[in-house]
């Protein structure tokens, strides 16, 4: 099952990883200014995770594979980490998509 990680930036600002089953992170968030703000960022990617076509597949000036995640208003909701291949792009996206729904919160700011 996977797992919502909020934390504090060193700017102060509030984000969130989402991590799969075995701990690798899957999904990054913004920075947030405020614990709602995230909080409401969290139940975007759980509501607009079932919907492939909310994924954005993207390539990077350098070749390297990532996706955003967008919610219904097309603001990017998270970010992958970068694969060398467009398979791995592709099993990210099949993670989010399993893990997400029905992640768990762990608050890691205090």
């Amino acid at each position: 099952m996977g797992k919502f990680i909020i934390s504090k930036r060193k700017n102060g600002e509030v984000q969130f990883n989402l991590k799969a089953s075995n701990g690798q992170t899957i999904l990054t968030s913004e920075g947030y200014t405020s614990r709602s703000s995230c909080d409401n960022g969290i139940e975007s990617v759980k509501k607009n995770a079932m919907d492939d076509n909310r994924f954005e597949r993207k390539t990077s000036t350098n070749g390297k594979f990532y996706f955003n995640l967008k919610a219904a208003n097309g603001q990017i909701i998270g970010s992958s980490e970068m694969y060398e291949q467009e398979s791995g792009r592709e099993n990210g996206i099949k993670s989010v998509m399993e893990n997400a729904p029905g992640a768990s919160i762990e608050d890691q700011t205090a």
